[in-house]
């Protein structure tokens, strides 16, 4: 009887989570592909129509710039905040004074929420006495049009993502570098001085798997972007800053088209899975 009622228990400690997955995973994924294949309109019934839904992706002209901005939204951001998180984790990891507390300030902004983000900075880079123009007019009487302009636009959204994102890079990678062997370090001293020479053959093969575990986390993330555009310039100006997760929430709760709204979703799906297995099948052949 105890046995029996040992083994019922586990099941109950299990079932929020059981419970947590149909009602916020499962249910939304079939619902979703189900109104993929519907023409959905306000107060009148749903109206089958197949895969035309996905055949207006084809078509889509605002769909192809959203998906071009998105594309180079995601390499631009993931490439820099590797790269410095790389930089950092390496320069952390050597003997610096007062390294804890530099260390926990770098961190903070990774406990910022996005939207938040979006908001301070529209403080940050506000064009009429924010903080970052009074600080370049009073230095070289420049002012810069941030949030006003397309091209300034894009670079104020860049600098904010790799300005929160940075640290996760950084952590991951130092963390990584931790636990690699000194003994190996001590040995490779003893053949080479020259400490290029030990990153390169040495410190980045082994922290390789890490960043590229990293380097798909964000992949992953950044393909999703949302929150800091939605929040600092809404898409703007005009459609400058417009990303595939923007256009997608418009299509669906600004224009109430659902159905096309679920068809964009699941191509954002496929896009990730396809991006995410060709990096599997690139680590698969590295490592066998």
């Amino acid at each position: 009887m105890a046995a029996l009622r040992s083994k019922r228990i586990k099941y109950f400690f299990i079932l929020p989570s059981i419970i947590w997955v149909f009602a916020f995973t499962l249910f939304p994924l079939i619902y979703s592909l189900t109104l993929s294949f519907f023409k959905v309109r306000l107060g009148k019934p749903l109206t089958f129509v197949g895969l035309f839904n996905f055949g207006r992706i084809l078509q889509d002209y605002k769909l192809a710039h959203s998906l071009k901005v998105t594309l180079a939204y995601v390499a631009i951001t993931v490439a820099i905040q590797v790269v410095l998180g790389l930089l950092l984790a390496l320069l952390f990891h050597q003997e610096i004074k007062g390294k804890t507390i530099w260390r926990a300030l770098l961190i903070l902004p990774i406990f910022c929420t996005p939207v938040a983000v979006g908001y301070l900075g529209l403080t940050v880079f506000y064009e009429e006495g924010g903080p970052v123009n009074s600080i370049l007019m009073s230095l070289f009487n420049l002012k810069i049009p941030w949030l006003s302009h397309p091209t300034w636009a894009w670079v104020s959204v860049l600098l904010l993502d790799i300005w929160q994102w940075t640290p996760f890079c950084f952590l991951v990678i130092l963390a990584g570098l931790q636990s690699l062997s000194e003994e190996v370090y001590d040995a490779a001293y003893i053949d080479s001085s020259s400490e290029w020479q030990i990153f390169r053959k040495i410190t980045f093969p082994l922290i390789q798997p890490v960043i590229i575990i990293v380097l798909l986390l964000r992949l992953i993330e950044s393909f999703k972007i949302f929150d800091i555009i939605f929040s600092l310039t809404g898409g703007g100006p005009g459609t400058a800053t417009e990303v595939y997760s923007l256009y997608t929430y418009r299509t669906g709760l600004r224009f109430f088209d659902f159905g096309y709204a679920s068809a964009l979703s699941y191509l954002l799906l496929a896009i990730v899975m396809v991006v995410v297995n060709l990096f599997f099948r690139r680590i698969r052949q590295v490592y066998e």
